[in-house]
């Protein structure tokens, strides 16, 4: 629930065959202390609905085109997620800006793994703390660990790689 709303905020459940929505009630609204959301079925075909997020807003069921372009967001991870005050952030809509905006995330990527590719791994504890002090950015988008941690290139080479093959996964789900 976003913290300057009054009400709780319910999340909207798409059907992609039937092209239905439904809001339903967070767990949370049924038992105090759980905050477990119901697996959702569709009323009309009983399929498992899609759990859109609270900002979503339904095309007309007749707008196939939009219900196909909703069904791929979906099956590569974007929703309509936030508390309501900000909304879900950018959304590409259609085909083309999904792809244009997954390729400028794997552009994005690759220019991580080529920091980490020629960064010179520090030595020594001196060298560890001049490190961190100008790569602390670099340093902190690849892992948790604390700044007396040395964070290899090694890892931080198999981070973005892993980002780069989950980029490249979605692009080949649209395409």
């Amino acid at each position: 629930m976003c913290r300057y709303a009054m009400t709780a905020y319910k999340p909207h459940y798409a059907c992609f065959n039937c092209r239905k929505t439904f809001k339903r009630r967070l767990m949370g609204d049924i038992k105090r202390g759980e905050a477990a959301v119901f697996e959702a079925k569709c009323p009309q075909c009983a399929a498992l609905m899609a759990n859109m997020g609270l900002d979503f807003e339904s095309p007309k069921k007749e707008d196939v085109k939009k219900w196909e372009h909703i069904k791929t967001l979906y099956s590569v991870g974007i929703g309509f997620y936030s508390c309501g005050c900000s909304g879900p952030g950018y959304i590409p809509n259609s085909k083309e800006k999904l792809i244009e905006y997954f390729e400028e995330l794997k552009h994005s990527y690759l220019k991580n793994l080529d920091f980490w590719r020629s960064r010179i791994e520090p030595a020594d504890k001196q060298e560890k703390e001049k490190d961190y002090q100008r790569n602390w950015y670099e340093l902190g988008r690849v892992s948790s660990k604390s700044k007396k941690e040395t964070i290899t290139n090694q890892e931080g080479i198999n981070y973005w790689l892993e980002r780069v093959k989950e980029i490249e996964t979605k692009i080949g789900l649209i395409k």
